[in-house]
């Protein structure tokens, strides 16, 4: 299993940006899915955004599109998420999540991760 490591979180502004980083270590990185998951109090945890293991097809939540994009350096084990346009409702703590060999739908619709980071806590407020 990986482990990860979340940075980047903050307070921003309505309409600002943010760019979420993971480190990842263990083996085989480039095998694994990842993605970027959310929970705001009181709210279940929800798939935010995945990448498969290629670095090819993605995958993003209705209310993100167009606002968010995920990416990944397999070179560097690591894993991003750049927030723009950020809503009021985007807060959140946001989890980086880790599965080997599974679909992007599997893994951001289902909720099916083998590993989680810690979270990181996003705040967007005036």
């Amino acid at each position: 299993q990986l482990q990860l490591v979340e940075s980047g979180g903050g307070l921003v502004q309505p309409g600002g940006s943010l760019r979420l980083s993971c480190a990842a270590s263990g083996p085989a990185f480039l095998y694994y899915t990842v993605g970027w998951f959310r929970q705001a109090p009181g709210k279940e945890r929800e798939g935010v955004s995945c990448i498969s293991s290629s670095d090819g097809p993605t995958y993003y939540a209705d209310s993100v599109k167009g606002r968010i994009t995920i990416s990944r350096d397999n070179a560097k084990n690591m894993v991003y998420l750049q927030m723009n346009s950020l809503k009021p409702e985007d807060t959140a703590v946001y989890y980086c999540a880790a599965a080997r060999s599974l679909a992007i739908q599997a893994m951001c619709r289902m909720n099916i991760v083998g590993s989680w980071g810690q979270g990181t806590q996003v705040t967007v407020s005036t």
